[in-house]
């Protein structure tokens, strides 16, 4: 017979909460942070003239998150901006690759997929509208190619979550 301890989850609602392996989480949220930054470059290049000046005025909306309001300016000096917005930029992609991985830790190989395209969605959905509220700057990065960037972030870290624990308990 099982008994639940007070102040515990019970036993049967535990088993139904995947188990997902850390490691292989935060290194499913790096790839994929890596993967969906150059399809976002390439997507800009095939469609956008805009280059260099479209990849410095994102990593100047990211460093805004934690330098305030004055990274947004063209005059703050680009290499602060730069450090401050890729640590930003990792710090999320871990912490979406940790919900990714635990979303999709007991699904199958295609579902991970679905659903981790299903997630980008969600993100964008997420980063570029709700976020607004308090980062209103990333009103200007709503487009597809910041979209697809966001759904190829979650399919990318579902597969890695899956690669990187194939094998393992």
């Amino acid at each position: 017979m099982l008994v639940d301890l007070p102040g515990t989850m019970p036993v049967y609602a535990a088993s139904m909460i995947p188990f997902v392996q850390w490691r292989a989480a935060v290194f499913a949220g790096i790839a994929a942070g890596i993967f969906a930054t150059i399809v976002q470059i390439a997507l800009w290049l095939a469609f956008t003239d805009e280059l260099p000046e479209i990849l410095h005025r994102d990593a100047r909306f990211a460093a805004a998150i934690v330098m305030g309001p004055g990274a947004l300016s063209q005059a703050t000096p680009r290499a602060p901006v730069l450090l401050a917005a890729t640590l930003v930029h990792f710090a999320l992609s871990i912490v979406y690759g940790l919900i990714v991985s635990w979303l999709t830790a007991r699904l199958r190989a295609r579902s991970s997929l679905l659903a981790g395209a299903v997630f980008g969605v969600a993100l964008y959905a997420l980063n570029m509208h709700a976020f607004t509220a308090i980062f209103p700057w990333f009103a200007a990065s709503r487009d597809g190619i910041t979209l697809a960037a966001h759904v190829a972030f979650g399919v990318v870290a579902a597969g890695a979550y899956r690669v990187a624990t194939r094998g393992r308990g």
